[in-house]
């Protein structure tokens, strides 16, 4: 009995190109689940985490009612869900919540300028101050909040279930544990 044949079959049964096709398949297969990389594994031991508060301001949020807001979920002791450079990060959670006063410059006779109420009737846009905390990874870089870096000036999205607005990063503060 010959090993191959005339039509490329081994032992008359198997074809050489379906035994190859196999072969890659099986490959394919236990390099996924036996070898899958080093994705998440010995790269991350020798990271610190800590905790730390990221302070957000929100200019211009235009709400009708910001007490209908801070009732549904977006309160102080509650959480958000954070997306950082359009990857989700988590929830987060909501240290504090402080509105900021709408104020404008005027210019005085005298030369000096003074900061007073905004009398404009634009009584929806309002402005926040926010403070998150939860834990961060410390990097030789900086502090790291998922897989994305968190620095001073960078948007985040905050989103919950009646509100989905950016706030731009004005302060980071990592405690020591």
């Amino acid at each position: 009995m010959l090993i191959l044949d005339s039509k490329g079959r081994l032992f008359g049964k198997i074809n050489l190109l379906d035994l190859g096709a196999g072969l890659v398949i099986l490959l394919v297969i236990f390099g996924i689940f036996i070898f899958p990389g080093t994705y998440g594994s010995v790269a991350q031991l020798g990271k610190k985490t800590v905790p730390m508060e990221v302070d957000l301001v929100v200019r211009g949020l235009n709400v009708r009612d910001p007490e209908q807001l801070f009732k549904q979920g977006f309160s102080k002791g509650g959480k958000t869900s954070v997306i950082i450079r359009n990857q989700p990060y988590g929830e987060i959670g909501i240290k504090s919540i402080q509105e900021l006063p709408r104020t404008i410059t005027v210019p005085q006779p005298d030369g000096s300028v003074k900061e007073l109420p905004d009398p404009r009737s634009n009584n929806f846009s309002r402005d926040f101050l926010l403070t998150l905390e939860g834990p961060a990874e410390l990097t030789d870089s900086g502090p790291v909040l998922g897989k994305n870096k968190v620095k001073i000036g960078m948007p985040f999205e905050l989103e919950g279930f009646n509100y989905n607005f950016n706030a731009s990063v004005i302060d980071l503060r990592l405690k020591d544990k």
